[in-house]
């Protein structure tokens, strides 16, 4: 047992040392005789490069938003799994498309290995669990309308890569999101997206750049796929639902952006629209009446310009 155990630690040593992510930097070499400015100046400095390293995977990064918006529009759900940083950064970006998008929390989920107290806490074990992996998507009752994105900087995470394995056999959707190539979960991801950014300013801290690349795949990911799906006018964010005191002032800065009206407008507007600042500015632009305005909104798929241009329409007799 003793030399099995040695053999697999042997093997895993080997495959971190493959791994572009795991590499020393050797930008960084004398970090820990810098000052505090240069020290910054160094990190900023490799920063700057990782937009660069997804703009090379912006085609299939576009892919992957048209899947996510072909199945959210059958009903289907976005769901983001990941270990650690990777899992935290998922829930990140599920949480704020309820407030943001005013879509039903259930849409987009955050699933994080060693369940929520790994949110705050290091779970030990919980990224190497692929039995977790599996059955942290069967208690979702994933379908083939669903889409799962397995979150792996390293690209190895047995929790991901189960999980993608298990939501291949249910015929989801699979995107993979990692900083190395050739590795498993592109392997068995349907769309795989691979932001190279070379290795990080500290020997293995993947919270940092890979963190970053993440974090903004995911991004572009939900953003792109709520504005497809009708979430946006212009660029405003018209869905967004008054809840508290900081969304009714966006919303009611929203409704005057979009439509030129005063801020008294507006908020009587909002105060008829149920507080969704999207009928308002509908309403307010078109002259209608909220239940006219909310049909005209539910007859173009929520889409707010064609709305506008659906009522701007001559009508013949």
């Amino acid at each position: 047992m003793k030399q099995s155990t040695q053999t697999h630690s042997e093997a895993l040593l080997q495959q971190l040392d493959s791994f572009i992510s795991e590499g020393r930097n050797p930008n960084t070499m004398d970090i820990d005789t810098l000052s505090s400015v240069a020290i910054l100046q160094r990190i900023n400095r490799e920063d700057a490069g990782i937009a660069g390293a997804i703009e090379q995977q912006l085609d299939i990064i576009a892919a992957a938003v048209d899947c996510i918006v072909d199945r959210l529009q059958t009903g289907g759900r976005l769901l983001y799994m990941g270990a650690g940083t990777s899992g935290r950064l998922g829930i990140l970006d599920a949480v704020e498309c309820k407030p943001t998008f005013s879509v039903d929390e259930s849409m987009v989920q955050g699933i994080i290995a060693g369940g929520e107290r790994a949110i705050q806490h290091a779970v030990e074990g919980a990224e190497d669990d692929r039995e977790a992996g599996k059955a942290d998507l069967q208690q979702r009752h994933l379908t083939a309308n669903d889409v799962v994105v397995g979150l792996s900087a390293s690209g190895r995470t047995p929790y991901v890569s189960a999980g993608l394995s298990y939501a291949n056999s249910c015929g989801s959707a699979t995107i993979a999101i990692t900083c190395n190539p050739n590795t498993e979960v592109l392997q068995l991801a349907q769309f795989g997206i691979c932001p190279i950014v070379g290795p990080e300013v500290l020997t293995g801290s993947t919270r940092m750049k890979s963190g970053t690349a993440q974090k903004m795949v995911l991004n572009m990911l939900s953003t792109a796929a709520m504005i497809k799906l009708g979430k946006s006018y212009q660029n405003l964010m018209v869905d967004v639902h008054a809840s508290n005191e900081k969304l009714y002032a966006r919303a009611v800065r929203i409704v005057t952006q979009a439509t030129g009206c005063s801020s008294a407008i507006a908020e009587q507007q909002l105060q008829r629209a149920g507080q969704h600042a999207k009928l308002a500015i509908l309403m307010i632009l078109t002259g209608t009446e909220a239940n006219q305005a909310r049909q005209l909104l539910n007859e173009n798929n929520g889409f707010l310009r064609r709305a506008v241009a659906q009522q701007s329409e001559p009508h013949h007799d």
